[in-house]
């Protein structure tokens, strides 16, 4: 079983790598070509034909859904990372704006999507469309993915107002998600039912929120206590390594027998809190982080080649959720694009900032798909409906969202034109300096 599983993995990281190549060409982020190059070599392309010879992913021996614990992980270090976003050095900056504007344009983006959905299902009608489904869709439509957006940014060496602003906005997006889904799931189920249900629409979702802060929070600590005792560069790197793992692990514990409340965390929250606390509170963290990005970079390909895999293509052939799901897109990219810009002029932005930020928060993705997965336990009809539409729509975002965030960050000017220099090039340059600053020594003539 080890030798068809090592073989997916290297062909999937090595796709994405060769792909990314391809895709420079024509000025697209590497993130898009990992996702490409999924679908490939996914179940509904190459992966069909040879995955069960371990040349990709397929349905049965080499689904794409058993490698959640890499998709896992990857989504932690992701997390981790963004928490360093959270320096209080930098949020007596932006603190304020950035919490108005991502709970202001999830909510927008809420109510722009519940509105069109909701008129839509009165005029195809509850067999088509019900009513709960659209609700539900609306609330979907407020996470945002943080992973396509942090690699766009590290690829590009973004840095100015809009990114500075963007990084943090997504993290909170999960924690609105959450609690704006819960909400939105408990009315649409008293709507079918005729029963209220204030535990699960309210005491539930911030009970995970608050949860996952305080584990964070916990972690942190025990995390920057435990780095104390080491210090060699390998060893801090392997104890950071440890405690991603560890709080990803802890998140995925839930408790259910509690009646109608329900105990659970959100692992993105967690570890974005971990990331929190320790650079607050370790002097050395950015060099550790640096390190954690170059030790994360194979895992964090795999996981969007494997997210790429996961896409489910099948939804092409049904013309109502296509149609649904078209509809679907354009409101949420609406909600998306207004709410932000409407909000960040509000706090003060300037103009670029408040015109291409929206754009920078239409990918989405794992957060989505775990509301979607949520909406099974509706019913058949309802279930069956959110989730197909949510895969759609996270297969056109997944892979347009990343070249349009590329756009709108190079155009608020957070992208430099003159791109990245290759490490080849950089070395080969400083190798031709020392040589020329060596013939110019008195000794060396």
């Amino acid at each position: 079983m080890t030798t068809p599983i090592l073989l997916t993995l290297s062909i999937a990281l090595l796709a994405g790598l060769l792909l990314s190549r391809v895709v420079k060409i024509f000025g697209l982020p590497a993130v898009t070509a990992y996702l490409i190059a999924g679908v490939i070599i996914g179940p509904f392309v190459l992966g069909q034909f040879f995955g069960h010879l371990g040349l990709g992913f397929n349905l049965v021996e080499n689904n794409p859904h058993n490698y959640k614990i890499l998709s896992d992980l990857a989504l932690g270090f992701i997390a981790f990372a963004i928490g360093n976003e959270f320096r209080l050095s930098q949020l007596k900056k932006i603190g304020r704006q950035a919490t108005i504007i991502g709970i202001f344009q999830a909510l927008f983006t809420a109510i722009v999507v519940d509105a069109i959905l909701i008129s839509l299902s009165l005029i195809l009608g509850e067999d088509v469309l019900p009513m709960s489904a659209a609700i539900i869709l609306g609330a979907v439509a407020t996470a945002t993915a943080p992973a396509a957006t942090l690699m766009v940014v590290k690829q590009y060496k973004a840095k100015g107002p809009l990114t500075d602003l963007l990084l943090p906005i997504v993290a909170l997006d999960d924690a609105v998600g959450l609690v704006v889904f819960a909400v939105s799931f408990g009315v649409a189920k008293s709507i079918d039912t005729g029963k209220i249900d204030v535990v699960s629409m309210i005491v539930n979702p911030l009970l995970e929120v608050v949860l996952s802060i305080a584990l964070g929070i916990v972690m942190g600590y025990l995390f920057t206590l435990c780095e104390r005792f080491f210090h060699s560069r390998s060893k801090r790197m392997a104890v950071s390594v440890a405690f991603v793992m560890a709080t990803v692990a802890i998140s995925g514990i839930k408790i259910d027998n509690l009646g109608s409340v329900h105990i659970g965390f959100s692992s993105l929250l967690a570890c974005m809190m971990l990331g929190t606390i320790f650079c607050n509170i370790c002097d050395f963290s950015e060099e550790l982080m640096d390190r954690a990005d170059r030790w994360t970079a194979p895992l964090l390909v795999l996981f969007f080649v494997i997210s790429g895999a996961e896409l489910d293509l099948s939804v092409f052939t049904n013309g109502i959720f296509v149609l649904i799901g078209v509809i679907y897109i354009i409101s949420r990219s609406v909600g998306k694009y207004f709410g932000a810009g409407i909000s960040a002029r509000m706090t003060g932005c300037d103009d670029r900032t408040s015109k291409y930020l929206g754009i920078t928060l239409l990918p989405q993705a794992g957060v989505a798909l775990g509301m979607a997965s949520q909406a099974l336990l509706f019913g058949s009809t309802t279930g069956k409906l959110v989730q197909s539409i949510t895969l759609f729509a996270v297969l056109i975002y997944e892979i347009l969202g990343p070249y349009l965030t590329k756009i709108a960050l190079t155009k608020a000017g957070d992208i430099k034109p003159e791109g990245r220099v290759s490490a080849r090039t950089h070395h080969a340059k400083n190798k031709k300096h020392l040589d020329e600053h060596r013939e110019s020594l008195p000794g060396e003539q």
